[in-house]
């Protein structure tokens, strides 16, 4: 299965480990990931009118050595699937997605007709992150979460996609399993405040993406220096229905 984000650090954040593990249970995702750090809706919106070559392109989680602009990126290969998602700060206000989102979704589908494409609900900020683009949540994090909950469903009914429900994911495991409790004493599942940690934030987010993408549940007792127990706490909390 081939998957291209259009992105940023947050796609960034998801495809760290996604290749990794899929070849850990036995099967291959290969990833694409057009980043460029902070960028909105608005500014893929932008990069496809213009055709401007700005993104670099992350194959497999690894950092990218090129540059590449949305059409190209469209149509050297064929993709099975293709994500969107907006930038954090924006992501609990439904305003903003308008009228880009509906805009990108259309040239995805005309350049990649054969191509699932997907909506990527990212997380809300960590408790304590001192951040005006938190002000807009009132600096509290059940806050954005409900807010991105709101906005992405929106974004989803408004082009006819599924969501991959990352954000969902941290949220659930933040507050099912105490030891991501940040605020008693846990650990925090974002490194600064909103990118995912590197190391069990950013597995949950690729548990979270293949179990969507392919419906199977990652059968895996270990991952890198993570501690087992918790690899299997955070597979199991993330795919329970």
């Amino acid at each position: 299965m081939k998957i291209l984000s259009i992105g940023n650090s947050f796609s960034q954040d998801a495809h760290r480990y996604l290749h990794e593990l899929s070849l850990a249970v036995g099967n291959e995702l290969e990833t694409v990931n057009l980043y460029i750090g902070g960028c909105s809706l608005e500014r893929h919106f932008n990069n496809m009118v213009n055709d401007l070559a700005e993104y670099s392109y992350e194959v497999n989680g690894a950092s990218g050595n090129r540059t590449i602009s949305l059409e190209e990126a469209l149509t050297e290969c064929e993709y099975d699937v293709i994500t969107v998602h907006q930038v954090s700060q924006l992501s609990g206000r439904p305003q903003s997605y308008i009228p880009y989102l509906p805009e990108l979704a259309a040239y995805v589908r005309e350049k990649q007709p054969k191509a699932k494409l997907y909506f990527h609900r990212t997380w809300s900020y960590e408790w304590g992150y001192e951040s005006q683009n938190y002000a807009a949540y009132n600096f509290d994090q059940n806050e954005m979460y409900r807010r991105i909950v709101d906005a992405t469903a929106f974004a989803a009914k408004l082009i006819g996609v599924e969501i991959i429900p990352t954000g969902d994911a941290i949220q659930k495991l933040r507050t099912a399993l105490p030891e991501f409790d940040y605020r008693n004493g846990g650990v925090s599942l974002c490194r600064d405040g909103f990118h995912l940690s590197l190391d069990y934030g950013r597995f949950a987010a690729a548990v979270v993406w293949y179990y969507t993408l392919t419906g199977r549940k990652p059968e895996v007792d270990s991952f890198g220096e993570l501690d087992p127990v918790l690899v299997r706490k955070i597979v199991d909390t993330v795919t329970e229905e």
